[in-house]
């Protein structure tokens, strides 16, 4: 893999492929994708070093590392790049990709303002349910994709593709939405009409900040307090904009995820679970060597 080197002169923005550009634009346009990047753009003016230890401190606390000196380290999915930083910063090699142009914009950019000079760090657009572009990257010592799967409209393909690039003895750490039955129904409906009625996104997020801003912040705070779950370095806002917009859109119980897992010889190694909450279960497994 060629990774690029950053320094003040080396970070230039990748150019989409023009059919990738196209399916996305497509996806946008029929309200079948939620426009994940503009999102993530809007989110990079609230970072800082404090956000940045944050996401730190929390990839330290799921993988068990104190840091990734010399390892490999594939983020599917990169969004805003802050995971894909925090992992830089831990020492990985990174290798970083987006199916959305305007995310791996936005990952480009968290590398301009915040990554260490002469750090390996490779940014390009790419699809996890692209089968030859994902044999392309090879395999790496850990790869991540935190809420990002179950928004590909094919979400146990890209399990699977994801576990294709795990070294054996490597690490997947992945999150993903917690399925509540029919209260997961009931969001992927509003979802839906949030991406067909631009009109209507507006109300949506009023109606919904009070519980999202309000009632969520009280409830991550008594998990922060607990000390069951770690702080990311994200923002209550963007966090629901996201929630709310966010589509294509599936969900799994733990059970599911475990025992497809299991069937693919990786073994749960570390996890974080909502119970009946909203939100995305993470599971660490480890692939048999």
């Amino acid at each position: 893999m060629e990774y690029l080197y950053l320094s003040a002169v080396e970070k230039k923005p990748v150019k989409p492929s023009s059919e990738q550009q196209t399916g996305h634009a497509a996806e946008i346009d029929s309200a079948e994708r939620f426009q994940f990047g503009r999102n993530w753009l809007a989110f990079l003016q609230s970072v800082n070093e404090e956000k940045i230890a944050e996401s730190i401190s929390a990839l330290q606390r799921m993988l068990n590392v104190t840091n990734l000196n010399g390892q490999s380290f594939l983020d599917i999915g990169s969004g805003s790049g802050l995971a894909s930083l925090s992992a830089q910063r831990l020492g990985a090699c990174v290798h970083s990709f987006d199916y959305d142009p305007e995310s791996v914009a936005c990952t480009r950019e968290m590398a301009r303002r915040f990554s260490a000079q002469g750090w390996a760090w490779s940014i390009e657009e790419g699809s996890v349910l692209d089968g030859g572009y994902m044999e392309r990257l090879g395999t790496f010592d850990v790869v991540y994709s935190w809420g990002v799967l179950h928004h590909t409209g094919s979400m146990w393909s890209a399990i699977e593709q994801a576990m294709q690039c795990v070294k054996p003895g490597g690490v997947l750490f992945i999150a993903l939405y917690n399925d509540e039955g029919l209260i997961s129904t009931y969001w992927k409906t509003v979802k839906r009409f949030y991406n067909r009625h631009p009109g209507a996104r507006g109300p949506l997020r009023a109606i919904y900040s009070p519980y999202f801003v309000g009632f969520g912040r009280l409830i991550n705070q008594l998990r922060y307090l607990s000390g069951s779950r770690t702080r990311r370095g994200m923002t209550l806002w963007y966090d629901m904009v996201d929630w709310l917009g966010g589509y294509p859109f599936e969900v799994a119980t733990p059970r599911s995820v475990e025992d497809f897992a299991s069937a693919r010889h990786f073994e749960r190694i570390n996890h974080y679970y909502v119970g009946s909450g909203l939100g995305c279960n993470e599971y660490v497994f480890r692939k048999s060597g």
